[in-house]
């Protein structure tokens, strides 16, 4: 059986990780990796309480900074296949097995999870069209076509843990991650995801304003 390992970038998420982690391991995925990105709060030992591995920041870094410090560990530990998934509840962890299963099948070398192939529960407007604005700019930029840019929820392969290196702290990170796609040649496929836009995750990082910062961030690495 392929070792495979969850990584959850998490900053000041106490209130929903346990269930997030919970969740996981009710599916049958047992290796959580939770880095705890300089929280105020009792993320880490909620996740510790919850059997996950904790990774701590001890300041905030950025969820770009929080992956590549878990995807660091994976490498280190020679995982076969390493899952990226938000800590704040909007996906749904029985997707995970879909969502790893062309690197099962290896039909792809990293799998992209896709909002809008799949569901967008009660996105707001705006955040929909900041969102489609970054995918016209990574198509722009990246020249590679993808219905969504900005979408967590991921996994990887061996090969490309190996050859995937995030140097982006903050939210260009999705970027970064995709034009190493594109300059590595790595086989690709998008999969339909759920997204689930509550009140809890549009406050914590699904804002507007974080949408507007996204394309901001984007259009910054691309110019610059």
């Amino acid at each position: 059986m392929p070792k495979i390992f969850i990584v959850i970038p998490a900053y000041n998420e106490e209130k929903v990780i346990g269930k997030v982690i919970s969740d996981i391991k009710k599916e049958g995925f047992k290796n959580i990796i939770v880095v705890d990105d300089g929280s105020e709060d009792k993320t880490a030992d909620v996740a510790k309480k919850e059997g996950a591995k904790v990774l701590r920041h001890i300041l905030n870094l950025g969820q770009g900074a929080a992956i590549e410090t878990g995807l660091q560990y994976c490498r280190k530990i020679d995982a076969d296949v390493v899952v990226t998934f938000d800590a704040d509840g909007q996906f749904k962890a029985s997707e995970i097995k879909k969502i790893i299963k062309p690197i099962i099948d290896k039909k792809a070398d990293i799998v992209l999870g896709s909002r809008f192939l799949g569901k967008a529960v009660n996105i707001p407007f705006l955040k929909k069209l900041t969102l489609q604005a970054a995918i016209i700019f990574t198509d722009i930029f990246s020249n590679i076509k993808l219905t969504d840019t900005h979408n967590g929820f991921r996994a990887f392969s061996k090969k490309a843990l190996n050859k995937i290196f995030i140097n982006h702290s903050g939210m260009a990170h999705a970027s970064d991650i995709i034009d190493q796609i594109k300059r590595h040649n790595l086989k690709y496929q998008e999969v339909p995801v759920t997204v689930f836009y509550t009140d809890y995750s549009l406050k914590k990082g699904q804002s507007i304003l974080n949408s507007i910062r996204i394309v901001l961030d984007l259009l910054f690495d691309k110019l610059k």
